[in-house]
């Protein structure tokens, strides 16, 4: 198993949906961990580089509902 952390920035404010969106995507197959940022305004996102690559992730983040956009690091 290799593991990748990436940061996407939240495209609208934290409210009450994005919560329930983001605890419905911990369940998405090959992500290891989805946390908020201390600052409420993008998602830390661990996966399975062994089984996802990162299109595979911001498409099943977008699955979700979860409207992102991948941060360059």
């Amino acid at each position: 198993m290799t593991k990748v952390d990436v940061t996407y920035a939240l495209s609208g404010p934290m409210d009450e949906a994005l919560m329930d969106k983001i605890d419905r995507a911990h369940g998405i197959y090959g992500l290891l961990a989805v946390r908020l940022s201390p600052a409420l305004d993008a998602l830390r996102v661990e996966y399975d580089a062994s089984r996802l690559d990162p299109d595979d992730v911001d498409h099943a983040l977008r699955t979700a509902g979860l409207a992102v956009r991948r941060q360059e690091e």
